[in-house]
This record gives C-alpha cells, structure tokens and sequence, in this order.
C-alpha cells in the first residue's frame, strides 16, 4: 500500500512538473542600440511584477525562464540610454522571442541630465569593471585617447611610467593579465616604445576588466583579464569619422550590409614633419618612425539563430634611430589577430558560441656597432578553437561549459655578423575545459561554482582550477561579495619596464614549473544615495613558481632550458575604494587603493652574511602603497564639456647606493690600465622616489562641420601645474663623491585633436 501511495505521489508531481513546464514561457532575445543596431552588453531585462530578470550575455542575448503565463511589464535599462518598459501578455507554452531597442538618451537644453532607474542597475561581478569608449575618448590623453591609459585610472590598476602603457593590477606584472581582442589572445599590445595600446578607440565596442576572482570560463594567467571587442558596425546607416591630432589621426567607417554590418577603423602616426623639424637641430632624432594598426569586423545574419562574424586586426611600429656616427639602431614589430565566430541559439535555453583565432606577434629588432650588425627575428604564432554553452533550465541555474584548444609556437633566431649565433623553436600545445553553475536559491542569494581544468605539453603539466564566487542582496542598496580562484600561467614575459621593443615570451617547461597562485576577494557594493555608487573590496594574492630569466648567469651557452631561469615567489593585498556619480550633468568617481605587493628570488637581496640560498621578499618597482584617482566631467553647456583626471601615487620603490668603489687594472676588462667604477648597494627597492601626482585637463567643444557632419574639438593640457615627477635616479662616476640626477617624466603639454563625425 505505502509503495502505491509512493508511486502514485511520484507520478502526479511527475505530471504536475510536466504540465508547468508545458504552461510555462521563456523570453529570449537580443538587446541592441536603437540607432546604430549595436548589442549591448550587460544591459539589464526584467519582469517588473515579478521581481524577477537577466543581464544580457557578451553577445548582448538574454533568457529569462520558466515565467507563468499572463500580462507583465518588461523594462530594459543601460547607462546611458533610455528606460524600456513595455506591457506584454504572454500566452501558455508559446516562448516569446523579444529583441529590444535602447534608445540612447536625448540631450534637451541646457540641462544634459541622464535619468537612470537604481532599481534595475544589476551591480557588477567581484573585481569587474567595464570603461565606456565615450570616458576613453573624453579623458585627457597624452596625444591620443588609449585604453591602456584609461584603465589605469581605476582602482587597483598601477602604471610604471608616464611613457608606459603596462598594466599592473593588483601587484600582478602585465605579463599576468590576460589580453584578447575578440576573444584572441594579444601578446604584445603596445605602440611607440610602450606609450601608447594598439587599440584604435573608435573600433572598440566594449571594454571589461577581471581584475582579480574571475570565473571558471576565463584562464591562463594568474592576476586579470581585459577583454576588449570590436564593433559590429551600424545595421541602419553608413556613418564615419576622422580625427587629426598632434601624435596620430584616425579615421573609421562602418555600415549595414545585406544581413548584417561592417566597421573598418585605421590609425597612423602622424610624427614625420615634427621628427623632420627636430632633425634640423638635433641628431639624437629617429631617422624614421611610424606606427599603424587597421581594425575591419563583418557580420552576417544567416537566420533568426544563426550568426556569424570575422574581426581582425594588423599592426606595427617601425624605427630607424642613429644614436652614434657609427651606431644604428632598427626595430618592426607588431601584432596580427584574426577571430571567426558563429554565434547559435540551439534552443530558448541552450545558447552557444563557437571560435577560431589566430594571432601573430614578430618582433625584428637590428643593431649596427661599427660596421658589425645584430639581428634577432622573434615570431609567435597562436591558433586556437574556442566553444561556450550555456544552458537555462529555470530561474535557479544557469550552466555553462566550454573549451579552449591551441597549438602555440615561438621562433627565436639570432644574428651577429651575419652568422647565426642563436637558434629556439618552442611549440606547444594547449587545452583547457570548464564547468561553471550559476546558482540562485533565494531572491537574495547567489552562488558561482565552477573548475577548470588547463594541459600544457611541454612539460606534460594538467592543473585544476577551483573557482567560487558568493553575492548577498541585503537589500536593494547593498549587496555583499566574495570569491577564490586558484589560477595557473604557462608563459612568462621577458621584457624591459620602461621600453617594450625587445619583448620575449617564454613558457614553461620540463624542469620549470607553470607558475600558480591563489586569489581571495571579498567586497561590498553599495548605493547610498540615488544614482551614487560606493564599492569597496579588500584582496589577497598568491604567486607561486614564478619564472624568469636568471639575470646573474655569466654565459647561457651550453646550458639546458631549465637551468636559464631563476624561481621565484610573490604575494599581494590591498584594500580598493571606489566612490562613483553615475549620471547628471556633474558625473565622475574618486578611486583609492591600498596595496602592497612583494617579490622573493633564491639568493636575491640577502643581507651579507646570510644564507646564499635564501632570498628576502622586496617591493617591485611597481609597488605603490597609496593610490588615488580622481576623474570628474562636468556638462557646461550643450556645446562644452570639461574632464579632468587628477592622480597621487606613493613615490616608486628604487635602490639607494650606499658607496662606490673602484677596481683598477682588472684584467678581465682586457687591458692594464682600464677600470671599473660601480655602487655599493644594500636592500633591494628599499628606498622611495618623491611621491608622483599629476592633473590633466580637457575641454571639449561639440559643434557641426560645413552641415556635414557633427564635429569635435578637444584641447587638452597634461600636467596642468607642470609637476616634474621623477622617473629615476642617474649617477655620474666622473664626480667625486658620485653625481646625482634626478631624471624626470613630462612636463606640462599641450594637445589638440579635431574630430568629424559625418
């Protein structure tokens, strides 16, 4: 009787689920710019009367499941646009595929106000933070608007230099932030010795940082990851512009085809006539130098679930600089990345993505001493297929799973004299899978789950990764976040801080381990007033097995792979403080961080008389105590904006000399009566340059030109009240005791640049 009873109770819940999932809707679709047809993502969807939503996906498609048929409300939000609210009755069992129009908000008089509605702001992930192209082409910019140096304007991003582009967050080196453009993986993205990211700003669509605690989909790198896309280019009209300025111009077109778009974006130097001036009067001038980079994307709609895409991009620096009568030297480097995606909605709940990516990185630097050439010719080549599926079965979960598979390859051949002195071919292949469940038991809780696992040939290494991610909604105005991740780096950066022309990449190997480390986050996201936002996250870091080139080896001839690298550990805390108006005619955030980050080598920077084998942990160069930013825009007008960025960092960490000494007639120098001079030097980055701190201004005018188009003039001053930061400390043997310089970064300058938008 009880097993009937059992049974019969099975199958009329068995029925019950059946027939709610029969009378049951799903809502799918995509979310676009009204005006251009762009996606959106991470554009906010919801059902009003059921307090119930999703935020769009890095396609710009939601899913919103298992809703009882009836008349709802559905409303769509995204900063900078226009609230969409529309009534809709959906009807049992018949899924409703809803695509949304934005409509970007509309300036009216002198007010410049955008309207946001904070009840449908979805707060950003743990460590997330997303830069809008329109605040990378407002804020003052040495030149030329970057990305780069956008981002080191957040909270927990550190630059080394005014003349570097490097991105040093969260005590990570660049090397340990993943970088891809289209989902392709970027290896050296920098232009003009550093100064400048190889991302046009008028090709880019979106622009997102991991900073730290990222989820099981992404790897490969122990600190961050800035995934940047291009776009897709206007569905509805052809439209374009051009920008003059002072380091370089640019020009973008893009438009519908049949079924879908196109966008073609290109950037070129624009330095020769200054460099020619200067040649007049100096020889200490490059001979020749430029730089270009080319962004192109195609998309094509083949049916209402099928699309496709193919992005690419091509770029390079060439230099040719007489710095002596019989010395010369020569650098072409540069970055090639090409992506096709298809983009398939299986099912309303089952959505996928498929990838194939190629990216090239060459580097062909030439050296010329007296007559006697040096040259090196460095080539990556990268192929990788890439697939994600999500799968929503209800509102509780949403699963998601993907690989990623490549075969890398580096070429390193060097000359001297026309005779080969140097030769390595590293390939490798790769492989890495995931699971990840986002998990929401209650209205108020939410759960990441998931683990990755990565393979590396050489070496034959398998890692898993754990990755967990805990969200708390209190209430409306405050949510509370943590996360872990164990992450692994198979490649390592080998590179100068203050010039990036002689990059090398190398990877693991048997006998050198993939570095590996820990990440702990935990954080709270607040609103405290009406479109105000206060984030704070407080963070720690681990760095195991980090690898690199052992400086101190007298002669690398004959030496097997591993035995050319030094191991080494790291760590890294900070608390991160971001306090943000979001909209309004005043607008604009100040960041804070507090941080520490610390680096240990075996037999690196021991006291005398300690033991040889042991290290003692000192702060990189990068090492930044207190960090502030300070970025405001003001509307003054319907035609004039203001923006400015104000930064104060801790003064760099640097060795101080603590003597000289002198070796006369030492016979390895070659001849009798030669010396020697050098510092006496004790703990390592002990000491702190005078702290740095800086004030850009920009004043743009937005104005129509000859009623063709719609115009931009931006004047810009960098370093407003001329603040002679020092970049280093020079000595001078030939005074006794030592002469000392200060070396600084830039003075104040001023820049311009014009922009046609037709």
């Amino acid at each position: 009787m009880l097993k009937k009873t059992i049974l019969t109770l099975g199958l009329i819940w068995g029925l019950t689920v059946h027939l709610q999932a029969q009378q049951s809707v799903t809502i799918t679709g995509y979310v676009r710019d009204a005006g251009s047809g762009e996606t959106l993502i991470s554009a906010n969807v919801a059902i009003l009367e059921l307090n119930r939503g999703s935020a769009t996906n890095l396609q710009g498609y939601f899913s919103i499941p298992n809703i009882e048929p009836g008349t709802y409300t559905i409303a769509c939000s995204y900063i900078g646009y226009d609230l969409f609210t529309q009534e809709i009755t959906l009807s049992p069992g018949e899924n409703l595929r809803f695509d949304i129009q934005l409509q970007p908000s509309v300036v009216e008089g002198e007010e410049i106000i955008v309207e946001s509605e904070a009840e449908l702001q979805e707060l950003k992930a743990i460590g997330t933070a997303q830069v809008k192209t329109e605040l990378i082409k407002a804020l003052p910019a040495i030149f030329e608007a970057d990305v780069f140096r956008s981002i080191q304007y957040l909270p927990g991003v550190k630059s080394a230099s005014d003349f570097s582009s490097g991105l040093y967050i969260r005590g990570g080196s660049p090397d340990q932030t993943l970088i891809m453009l289209d989902q392709t993986t970027v290896y050296n993205p920098s232009h003009f010795f550093g100064f400048f990211s190889t991302f046009n700003p008028d090709a880019i669509k979106d622009v997102r940082l991991f900073k730290g605690g990222y989820p099981a989909e992404y790897g490969g790198r122990l600190g961050s990851v800035l995934s940047v896309y291009n776009k897709d280019g206007n569905r509805n009209k052809y439209q374009g512009s051009v920008t003059l300025g002072m380091l370089a111009s640019r020009a973008s077109i893009e438009g519908p085809i049949k079924n879908g778009s196109f966008m073609l974006a290109g950037r070129r130097s624009t330095l020769e006539p200054l460099l020619a001036a200067l040649r007049q009067n100096s020889d200490n001038i490059p001979s020749l130098f430029y730089f270009y980079d080319f962004n192109g994307k195609i998309n094509y709609d083949a049916s209402l679930n099928d699309k496709f895409s193919l992005a690419f991009y091509s770029g390079a620096d060439k230099v040719r600089f007489p710095f002596a009568d019989d010395a010369e030297f020569t650098l072409n480097y540069g970055n090639q990345t090409v992506s096709g995606n298809w983009t398939h909605i299986f099912s309303e709940k089952v959505f996928s993505n498929f990838i194939i990516t190629g990216s090239r990185y060459f580097n062909f630097p030439e050296f010329e001493f007296g007559g006697t050439p040096f040259e090196r010719d460095n080539n990556i080549y990268d192929f990788s297929l890439k697939s994600d599926v999500e799968y929503i079965p209800n509102e509780k979960h949403q699963f998601s799973t993907g690989i990623w598979a490549g075969v890398f390859t580096l070429r390193l051949q060097d000359r001297f004299d026309n005779q080969d002195s140097f030769s390595s071919r590293i390939h490798a292949r790769y492989a890495s899978a995931y699971i990840q469940d986002t998990w929401r038991p209650t209205e108020k809780w939410k759960v990441i789950a998931g683990v990755r696992g990565s393979y590396f040939s050489d070496g034959q290494y398998l890692r898993l990764e754990p990755r967990a991610s805990l969200e708390y909604f209190a209430n409306d105005r405050i949510t509370l976040q943590a996360a872990y991740g164990r992450y692994n780096q198979f490649f390592t950066l080998i590179t100068n801080e203050a010039f990036s022309g002689f990059d090398l990449w190398l990877t693991s190997d048997e006998g050198v381990n993939p570095s590996f480390g820990d990440q702990f986050v935990i954080g709270a996201k607040t609103i405290p007033f009406t479109d105000y936002g206060l984030d704070i996250e407080i963070y720690y870091r681990t760095m195991n097995d980090l690898f690199e080139l052992d400086p101190f080896l007298p002669d690398a001839a004959g030496l097997d792979y591993d035995q050319l690298f030094r191991i080494g550990e790291g760590y890294a805390y900070g608390t991160e403080i971001m306090f943000e108006k979001r909209v309004g005619r005043l607008n604009g955030y100040i960041g804070y961080t507090y941080g520490y980050t610390w680096r240990k080598w075996p037999g690196f920077n021991n006291p005398v008389g300690d033991n040889e084998a042991q290290g003692r942990f000192y702060p990189p160069k990068y090492d930044r105590r207190n960090d502030v930013k300070l970025i405001m825009n003001y509307n003054l007008s319907r035609k004039w904006k203001l923006t400015g960025a104000w930064v104060y960092a801790t003064g760099q960490a640097y060795t101080e000399p603590t003597g000289r000494y002198t070796l006369f007639d030492e016979p390895y120098l070659g001849t009798s009566n030669s010396t020697n001079n050098a510092l006496v030097v004790e703990k390592v980055n002990a000491s702190r340059l005078p702290a740095y701190h800086r004030l850009d201004v920009s004043f743009s005018r937005m104005g129509n030109f000859f009623g063709l188009g719609r115009s931009e003039l931006q004047l810009q001053v960098i370093n407003l009240y001329n603040r002679r930061n020092v970049w280093f400390i020079q000595y001078d043997f030939d005074e006794n005791p030592v002469g000392r310089s200060e070396v600084t970064l830039l003075p104040i300058l001023p820049a311009i640049s014009y922009t046609v938008k037709f």
